[in-house]
């Protein structure tokens, strides 16, 4: 977390237990799914490099990389819409990630 009080530390190495430690994250809506959040919370707070070391772990958890947020959305609809998240995509697609219809191209 930054703040006031943590200052936000930028290219700092992440270890594998903390990656590993967003496959515990829970919602606080129990109506979202649990690996749809996970991978949205891991997509906010980490590098692309720590993130697809994240979806392999998540994988090997045999996980959900196609799970859907309240709105129908895969995390892979979401952030194929920002520009600057190619290399997220990227690791999700090959890890085996779809885009839902809806979502398109």
């Amino acid at each position: 977390m930054s703040g006031p009080d943590k200052p936000k530390v930028i290219g700092e190495e992440w270890s594998d237990e903390r990656v590993r430690s967003f496959l515990a994250i829970q919602p606080w809506d129990a109506a979202e799914n649990p690996d749809f959040n996970a991978l949205l919370k891991a997509y906010q707070a980490m590098r692309a490099e720590d993130f697809e070391r994240f979806i392999g772990f998540f994988v090997a958890e045999g996980r959900d990389l196609n799970a859907a947020g309240l709105d129908g959305e895969t995390i892979l609809d979401l952030i194929s819409r920002h520009r600057r998240s190619v290399d997220y995509a990227r690791a999700l697609e090959n890890a085996g990630a779809k885009k839902t219809a809806a979502a398109g191209d």
